[in-house]
């Protein structure tokens, strides 16, 4: 109940924390490769993440991360509707829906906007929801091919 945690959880964070640079580098590096994918294809209005060119925060976050990565959870827009989001995380077999972020596992969350805060997001999230997906240390084709087959099956391509 105090300010200190437990000597197990703290003996668990030491533990892991030996593989952290391991598993931080394949998150990075999904995380590029998933953003790519996503800003190439004709369904998605726009990825919000720092790595692409494309992202108006991009000079910057080369200049602040110092060639590390941009990070592991990347925000997206479909071009359909709150239903048509829906059946596309439950298309997913490989990514897990979460109400939560931050796993070794690849996470999306179907967000919606807290009444009163929906100014403070981008106007193409608020128009076409926002889909975070935090990207894991799977094999970065997995993701990227349970994304395309989820894609397909909610929204193929005419």
């Amino acid at each position: 109940m105090g300010p200190a945690i437990s000597p197990f959880n703290a003996w668990l964070i030491t533990r892991g924390s030996v593989t952290l640079p391991l598993r931080l580098r394949q998150h990075l590096a999904n995380a590029q490769r998933v953003a790519e994918f996503l800003d190439n294809d004709p369904r998605v209005l726009h990825v919000g993440y720092p790595g692409l060119p494309s992202d108006p925060q991009h000079e910057l976050a080369k200049r602040q991360f110092a060639g590390q990565g941009f990070g592991a959870v990347i925000a997206f827009a479909l071009d359909a509707d709150h239903d048509t989001r829906n059946a596309f995380v439950s298309n997913l077999r490989l990514i897990t829906s979460a109400v939560s972020l931050g796993h070794d596992e690849t996470l999306i969350a179907h967000e919606n906007f807290a009444a009163g805060r929906e100014s403070m997001f981008p106007e193409v999230f608020r128009t076409h929801g926002l889909l975070r997906l935090a990207v894991g240390i799977e094999e970065p084709d997995d993701i990227v091919a349970d994304l395309a087959a989820a894609l397909d099956k909610t929204m193929p391509v005419s």
